[in-house]
């Protein structure tokens, strides 16, 4: 017969037995992926490893799924809203409840993608610190998965909301020569250029930084270029790959 429950003898000595499946009844079903990595800070974020000397050529969004052999060297990033990449049947919800069906159908919908850049959940300086946080932490989750289960190299995105978040959202990247920043919506806005590039400044200080991969959106690489221009003159090496819209706007720069 088979048995339901595990033995477990307490600090005291007493015998106790609890279901066998008690992770998936506490939706735990993460530790897994937990015990497989360090976690650090005040806040015990899974740390990220990334020292790729290799760089993609080109950056396909999470929706482009017709673009994700664009190249053997394609990156798939999550530049897009939130509901789009995490909505109910979203990746990390199937990790978090190891929906075997749903985890199935993103291990086929990223098979043979090499490159990802983690997820960019979006952070915000209005809103109450511990819910910015959760969406560090689960940018974290998806990365150990897509690195652990489909033996991807997951460029860290750097999140921040405000400069005081820094220290806290950029914990656990330390051991990480590559990492990437996102661009798009940050160029004209005179308050987004300032956090930008006071976020590449520390990156750069804080990280062992060699390589910053850069999601542009803009048609001329030199717009792009002058948030990084900290990093640049410290030898950081800047890598901008090509997506469906920085070639549209390149297109339309020249005409």
């Amino acid at each position: 017969m088979r048995r339901l429950t595990q033995k477990v003898i307490d600090d005291y000595g007493m015998e106790h037995r609890i279901p066998k499946n008690m992770r998936f009844l506490l939706n735990y079903n993460i530790l897994d992926l937990l015990n497989r990595a360090k976690r650090v800070g005040e806040y015990d974020l899974p740390a990220l490893h990334c020292n790729t000397d290799v760089m993609p050529e080109y950056i396909a969004l999470y929706s482009q799924r017709s673009l994700y052999r664009h190249s053997l060297m394609t990156c798939v990033a999550f530049y897009e809203y939130d509901r789009t990449f995490d909505g109910p049947n979203g990746l990390f919800n199937a990790i978090y409840y190891n929906d075997k069906i749903q985890l199935a159908k993103f291990k086929e919908r990223f098979k043979d993608v090499d490159f990802f850049v983690s997820p960019d959940y979006s952070v915000f300086g209005d809103i109450n610190r511990a819910e910015n946080l959760i969406r560090v932490w689960k940018a974290r989750i998806v990365s150990l998965w897509l690195s652990l289960e489909m033996s991807a190299v997951v460029i860290p995105n750097i999140m921040y909301s405000s400069e005081d978040t820094f220290a806290d959202y950029m914990t656990g990247l330390e051991d990480c020569s590559v990492v990437a920043f996102s661009t798009k919506g940050h160029i004209r806005n005179h308050e987004e250029r300032r956090l930008t590039k006071a976020a590449v400044k520390y990156a750069v200080d804080n990280l062992p930084i060699k390589t910053i991969l850069a999601y542009s959106v803009c048609g001329k690489d030199e717009t792009a270029l002058k948030l990084f221009k900290y990093a640049t003159d410290r030898g950081v090496k800047i890598v901008i790959p090509d997506n469906s819209l920085r070639a549209r706007n390149r297109v339309l720069a020249n005409e």
